[in-house]
């Protein structure tokens, strides 16, 4: 049976080998990513890292799963203090500036819809349901926006945040090609001419 102090040991574990496993699959992506190369960041050996992930998919998820964690930790929650409607919806896009200028060399989530897109099985539906999940968050802070009276009352919620996702796709790309500062300046002028789009 196990004893406190050895479960406890268990997930102090796992969550170092999760956060080599992330750290690894930021540069080289989901499918760059294997148990070996894994054990040997680590200092263990496969068997070792086996026991706590049973395969290399059930690693890649709990990857995936950590990085949607991370990425609602960072941009979402923090959000979520400011006033409803467009303060929030600019506290959102702020915090997922911060984001992107802190994973400019690879964000789990990026790649992963670029690795599984035209895939199917259990990494794809998880890549599809983490951003159905965010849209639907942005889509929430959206229709907040419009009964503050912020956004026009016939704003099209799932319009706007395909395009707010589209302006922040664009500030990824050009952030890694041409300097983030410089990409995020076009950004920060896009989003302004967006949200007086919706407003008038």
């Amino acid at each position: 049976m196990n004893t406190p102090t050895a479960t406890g040991k268990r997930a102090a574990t796992r969550e170092t080998i999760l956060d080599h496993a992330y750290a690894l699959a930021c540069n080289g992506g989901l499918e760059g990513l294997s148990i070996g190369s894994l054990a040997a960041d680590v200092g263990m050996s496969k068997s070792g890292v086996f026991a706590h992930f049973g395969s290399r998919e059930e690693l890649q998820l709990a990857v995936l799963d950590a990085g949607g964690q991370r990425f609602m930790a960072t941009v979402l929650a923090p959000a979520l203090k400011r006033p409803r409607g467009l303060p929030r919806l600019r506290a959102i896009v702020a915090n997922w500036f911060n984001w992107g200028r802190e994973f400019q060399s690879g964000c789990v989530l990026l790649s992963s819809a670029s690795e599984y897109d035209g895939r199917r099985g259990p990494l794809h539906d998880r890549v599809v349901a983490q951003m159905a999940g965010w849209r639907r968050e942005l889509c929430k802070a959206i229709g907040q926006a419009v009964d503050e009276g912020h956004l026009r009352a016939n704003t099209d919620a799932e319009l706007l945040a395909f395009e707010i996702y589209a302006l922040m796709l664009g500030l990824h790309h050009d952030g890694g090609l041409f300097g983030f500062d410089e990409a995020r300046r076009h950004a920060e002028r896009a989003f302004e001419r967006l949200w007086r789009s919706w407003q008038t």
